[in-house]
């Protein structure tokens, strides 16, 4: 769905990220929209146009890339009244059921294969994109934060997203069609933080080196290479992961402002909070460690952050020197109507301040909803069915963001 904005001629596109549905193949993705994605649409939204925040595995954005396949998508879009303006290339693989835990980074941006993975979903978007919408892909923040560590390593990184952006200069000049590749900072990956994120732009990506690179292969200008890069490489925001953080989303925002570096998208989430770490609240987060995905946790105290890569870490930690008064964040996807019972509480907070910096300064026209956990969430943060809890989620989103549903398109 699109809200309209205040001051702001460009509507903002809001949806949920399919990444909640389990499935890899292409018919996955079929069935989960037409079991999942349709009904939640018509429930909140009529028969209007509904945007789409679609993730696509590996596996499934080479099979839509067949001869034929990506039309009969579209056209399934099209007769559920449903359109496509953002994808999630972060989970290169299997997603649900499975260990997934740091598995989620790999292949990471030093690889070949996670760039002709990004150019696959990117030639798949530029052809479900409606006219006049740009499109988004939210990905990897490089890798994780262990196997990411020297200059060299963060140069390469940066070389492969050049070799995007130039790959998405031309895909724009042959399709008239507008992608950004957004990475998304993430606890424990060589990008953690929202701050990292423009350290890294301004030494690497947006670095003389990378600029002339592109003027080189492109036979542009040092600015219009500079543009170049910054048009189609930027930012995705998730409120989880700045809570998780304890960023402070408004100064992050004007911060990625002050530098020029495009917020491709921006996810809302919230995570857990604890603000008493007791016995008590161990066995709470205890029965939530699960072994599928990674939840890495940051400690503030008195002496600063500490981060630690995984729940058990954090509690095995906390077991063997009890600290006082120190508060944690957990990165566990809750839903956002969701304020958990007795010691543990949400970053409902960030979540709104996030959606109040975005109703003033409409940093972004791409927002979706990211509650990926459902198969893993205890049963009292579950209301009803799947279609039901993200239906609700998309209202509290729309209540936050405080604008008018507009159905139209450009």
């Amino acid at each position: 769905m699109r809200l309209s904005r205040a001051g702001d001629a460009t509507p903002l596109h809001l949806s949920y990220c399919t990444n909640i549905h389990p499935g890899e193949s292409l018919d996955d993705v079929r069935r989960a929209l037409l079991q999942h994605t349709v009904p939640i649409a018509r429930a909140i939204h009529g028969d209007a146009p509904f945007g789409v925040g679609l993730r696509l595995s590996a596996t499934a954005a080479e099979q839509l890339s067949k001869p034929d396949a990506v039309g009969d998508f579209a056209a399934l879009l099209r007769a559920h009244n449903l359109y496509v303006y953002t994808l999630n290339g972060f989970p290169y693989g299997a997603f649900h059921g499975q260990r997934v835990k740091e598995a989620v980074y790999r292949p990471d941006w030093r690889s070949g294969e996670r760039v002709r993975y990004t150019l696959q979903l990117a030639e798949n978007l530029a052809v479900l994109l409606p006219d006049g919408v740009r499109g988004s892909i939210s990905t990897v923040p490089g890798g994780f934060r262990e196997e990411i560590v020297s200059d060299s390593e963060c140069a390469n990184v940066a070389s492969q997203l050049v070799t995007v952006a130039v790959a998405l200069h031309r895909l724009s000049e042959r399709t008239g069609r507008q992608v950004v590749v957004a990475l998304e900072p993430e606890p424990h990956c060589q990008l953690e933080t929202l701050a990292e994120a423009i350290a890294f732009f301004e030494s690497y990506v947006l670095a003389a080196p990378s600029i002339a690179r592109v003027a080189y292969e492109t036979g542009k200008g040092r600015a219009d290479a500079e543009a170049l890069l910054r048009r189609h490489l930027g930012v995705c925001l998730d409120a989880c992961h700045a809570a998780v953080e304890f960023e402070d989303v408004r100064s992050a925002v004007g911060a990625l402002d002050a530098a020029g570096i495009v917020v491709g998208k921006v996810q809302l989430s919230n995570a857990l909070r604890v603000t008493r770490v007791d016995t008590a609240a161990l066995e709470a987060l205890r029965a939530l460690a699960d072994p599928v995905y990674l939840h890495q946790v940051v400690e503030r105290s008195s002496e600063g952050l500490r981060r630690f890569v995984d729940l058990p870490d954090a509690i095995a930690s906390f077991e063997k020197s009890p600290r006082a008064s120190v508060e944690w964040r957990v990165h566990f996807h809750i839903p956002l109507y969701a304020e958990p019972q007795g010691v543990l509480s949400s970053t409902a907070s960030v979540l709104a301040e996030t959606c109040q910096v975005l109703r003033e300064r409409c940093f972004t026209d791409h927002a979706e909803v990211e509650t990926y956990t459902w198969d893993v969430l205890p049963p009292e943060l579950r209301e009803g069915d799947v279609n039901a809890s993200v239906a609700r989620e998309l209202r509290v989103a729309r209540d936050l963001l405080g604008g008018p549903v507009r159905s139209e398109l450009p």
